[in-house]
């Protein structure tokens, strides 16, 4: 290794899904959602004048903020936009995990939280998810510098009443804790309705899902002041315009439409629950998903080997190669075209396997 290699700093990347290119393909394995942005959005983006592009964008984002300030009822100083959720959350690590003890977060959840706490030199533990693959709060009362964790989890779509949540945030006032809700609005109640009571929460949410705008990236935090504005100079301390001009623009358009954000969810969650029964029928086991995936297990086929067959029929959902994981696969929720497209497949592929084993 050469000197100057040795100050190079070490992590071992994020890996995100594969985004396949082509037309004629079912992508189920990114949780993209399958119906396109608020109609707005796309008569926005034709509007804009070009010209604006000469110049810098507003560092603010201010219609943005005052746009979600409205839809949430909350203050525009306790709202934060960022380049989808994955930087606002990075940036949250840290401005906000400064402490020598550890930040807790499950040990199955986003992977990229072990990727930021490296990166940033974060130290962590990881409470194990129980047999149920739930997160247990009373895991999350001990001594901390801080805490995370999503709701619903992923990969394994679990919800957590807001009760619970409300019981870790209470244990730990002293820290702050955030709840990752990318999917929440598939889902229940949301930790927002905590701001109020808690100062040290910090909520974070994503346009990347039910508002159908992943290829713009823009991500959200909610919370109280004086957490927003720590995340503001952070942000300003080493990129003032994270924001591009035609994200702002989207993004403030998509929140305007509230009933086009409802209609489509609504359609998701229908698809979701019919999905359950389906693949219930087909003899898969799930957690109870909450979320615009389901992550399956079949008692007799190997995840792997389904993953490989579908990707061959162009068929892409998502395989990890991880503990407690590998044996299933979490399938996003697509139309409802979609779905009975994967199922079709699905049923006949487990009918050659079964013939095939009553063959040996």
């Amino acid at each position: 290794m050469k000197p100057w290699e040795m100050n190079i700093r070490q992590v071992v990347p994020y890996v995100p899904g594969d985004q396949p290119a082509g037309d004629k393909l079912i992508k189920l394995n990114t949780n993209e959602n399958p119906y396109p942005p608020a109609p707005g959005v796309e008569k926005a983006l034709k509007e804009m004048d070009a010209d604006r592009l000469r110049k810098y964008p507003d560092p603010s984002s201010a219609e943005l903020v005052k746009a979600l300030a409205e839809f949430y009822g909350v203050g525009q100083d306790q709202v934060f936009v960022g380049v989808g959720s994955d930087d606002v959350i990075a940036m949250s690590f840290l401005t906000f995990f400064n402490s020598k003890k550890p930040v807790l977060f499950p040990d199955i959840t986003y992977s990229f939280y072990k990727v930021w706490a490296d990166l940033y030199r974060i130290p962590y533990e990881t409470p194990a998810l129980d047999g149920n693959l739930a997160i247990l709060p009373e895991d999350y009362k001990g001594e901390n510098g801080g805490i995370i964790f999503p709701n619903p989890n992923a990969p394994t779509g679990i919800y957590m009443p807001l009760d619970q949540v409300e019981e870790i945030v209470k244990a730990n006032q002293d820290v702050i804790v955030m709840v990752d809700e990318a999917y929440i609005d598939f889902a229940g109640p949301s930790a927002r309705e905590l701001l109020p009571r808690y100062d040290n929460l910090l909520v974070v949410q994503t346009f990347s899902k039910s508002r159908s705008m992943a290829g713009v990236r823009i991500g959200f935090a909610l919370g109280s002041p004086v957490l927003i504005k720590a995340l503001n100079d952070v942000k300003y301390s080493y990129n003032s315009y994270t924001m591009n001009l035609p994200s702002q623009i989207a993004g403030v358009q998509a929140v305007k439409d509230r009933a086009y954000f409802e209609a489509a969810k609504a359609k998701i969650i229908a698809t979701r629950e019919r999905s359950k029964k389906r693949f219930a029928e087909l003899g898969f086991t799930f957690p109870d998903s909450m979320t615009n995936f389901i992550l399956v297990t079949h008692a007799r086929v190997p995840a792997r080997a389904m993953f490989d067959a579908l990707k061959r029929e162009r068929i892409y959902v998502r395989y990890f190669n991880a503990p407690r994981l590998d044996n299933s696969l979490r399938v996003s929720i697509g139309t409802d075209q979609e779905m009975d497209a994967l199922f079709r497949f699905l049923e006949q592929y487990l009918r050659e396997w079964k013939e095939t084993e009553d063959s040996e």
